[in-house]
């Protein structure tokens, strides 16, 4: 693309690209399979006459739900195959993301979670409705649907996420001294410290793609959750270090056993209480975390 970057085509792409790349990864959970989709979006648009298409931003985004959409329909297949428990790949954010309520929220492990539970079609309506603001005529050209048939879906997948949606965060001072108080307890392997900042029915989801051990399933309640750290890293010998940073929107943590990176936690804090803990320790989902620069979403 070096060679085109005085064209107004690619001018207008890279001006759109952090939206469009929020729109793909919104909808597969997947920063690798989102940049292919940028690739594919980027390969359709040079080959337009863009001079001649009227509203850009609304063009690009319909291409890039378009191949999003056919690439969910693939993935799901992937998805079914996984071993254990499957978490969207983490995605570093710049702090500002955190100041974005709704793009914040939107792009959480929790709500990503929710949004596994659409079907394609529903999640591509309701992230471009709920998220971007994308007016329905538009939203029907991208998913191929009438817009009175995307009113209906919209409104379908608005109830289905609202029935499921994580509550709203605490307060930023609340949420780091939390964050901190879990990062201490780990390092020192302080059983009654993780007991003290976890929440009594605290959920911990751990992916490890069948190469890393992760818990099968769930694991829930304060007790339960404190053992599988304590009892898994504690087998292992060497050094526990936790570095913070923000993971979709959301305060997390890097971790590392003896200098290697093993992880990243998001963490998720009501009331002043740890509720959510989302390991990822795939090590496929982790190629970018020591590399990327943190994403600015819009």
């Amino acid at each position: 693309m070096g060679e085109h970057a005085t064209d107004p085509a690619t001018e207008t792409f890279v001006a759109h690209r952090n939206l469009l790349f929020t729109v793909a990864y919104e909808l597969l959970g997947s920063a690798a399979d989102a940049e292919d989709v940028l690739q594919e979006t980027w390969l359709r648009w040079i080959e337009i006459d863009v001079e001649q298409v009227r509203d850009q931003r609304a063009y690009l985004v319909r291409i890039t739900t378009r191949q999003s959409l056919n690439r969910l329909r693939t993935m799901k297949r992937r998805k079914e195959a996984y071993v254990g428990s499957w978490l969207p790949e983490p995605l570093l954010t710049t702090p500002d993301v955190a100041e974005d309520v709704e793009l914040a929220e939107s792009v959480s492990m929790a709500m990503m979670l929710v949004l596994e539970r659409l079907a394609p079609t529903e999640r591509a309506v309701f992230v471009l409705r709920e998220v971007f603001d994308v007016g329905y005529d538009e939203i029907a050209e991208a998913v191929g649907k009438s817009p009175a048939a995307v009113r209906q879906i919209a409104h379908r997948a608005r109830r289905h996420v609202e029935a499921r949606r994580p509550r709203r965060m605490v307060s930023p001072s609340q949420t780091r001294a939390a964050v901190e108080s879990f990062r201490r307890a780990l390092e020192t392997r302080d059983l009654q410290g993780l007991l003290d900042v976890l929440a009594p029915q605290v959920v911990l989801v751990s992916d490890g793609g069948g190469v890393k051990r992760a818990a099968p399933r769930p694991v829930v309640g304060a007790g339960k959750v404190a053992r599988f750290y304590l009892g898994g890293s504690g087998r292992v010998e060497g050094a526990i270090t936790c570095d913070p940073t923000v993971v979709n929107g959301e305060p997390a943590l890097v971790v590392r056993l003896d200098g290697e990176l093993d992880g990243v936690l998001a963490i998720r804090v009501e009331d002043a209480r740890i509720t959510g803990l989302y390991y990822v320790r795939n090590p496929e989902k982790l190629t970018h975390v020591e590399s990327e620069t943190p994403l600015t979403l819009r």
